[in-house]
């Protein structure tokens, strides 16, 4: 199975952008993981919530293909504990899955479209963080999955 990861807009902070990059590399050693980063839309001030949404939902559809497993983070998504997460993701390596796509959004969520073509959505929390950390919690946590599935002294209860 390959994991992606699709993600609306660049990371400026060199921190994150290292702390991605190193959690990035560690996941190698257990999946195939690809980071693909859809550029931000411009002349965003022209358009409403709902056409920035439409025009986002347009360039993460684009880069599907039909066999992709889409999971989307939003924040009316379930919440799973860290061992839960791990379990969620051998149950789709044991379903056959070809692709797993985790998606992270634009800043008013995603279009109806996406919501359509979505198998689920999960959520880190009530609160709001920002679309550069989320990206850094996404990969952080699919290597701790790994790390609990092969019991190795990464995660602890």
């Amino acid at each position: 199975m390959t994991i992606k990861l699709l993600a609306i807009g660049k990371t400026d902070n060199k921190h994150l952008i290292q702390l991605i990059e190193e959690y990035t590399n560690r996941l190698k050693h257990y999946i195939k993981f690809e980071l693909d980063i859809i550029p931000d839309i411009k002349n965003t001030k022209n358009l409403s919530q709902e056409q920035q949404k439409q025009k986002e939902g347009e360039f993460i559809l684009a880069k599907l293909s039909p066999t992709d497993h889409l999971i989307l983070l939003d924040e009316r998504g379930k919440r799973f504990t860290s061992v839960a997460f791990a379990d969620e993701l051998q149950k789709k390596m044991n379903a056959g899955l070809k692709t797993l796509v985790f998606v992270i959004g634009g800043p008013y969520g995603f279009s109806q479209q996406v919501y359509d073509k979505a198998y689920g959505k999960i959520s880190f929390s009530d609160m709001t963080f920002s679309h550069q950390m989320i990206r850094l919690f996404i990969v952080e946590q699919i290597y701790r999955a790994f790390t609990i599935l092969r019991n190795e002294p990464y995660h602890h209860q």
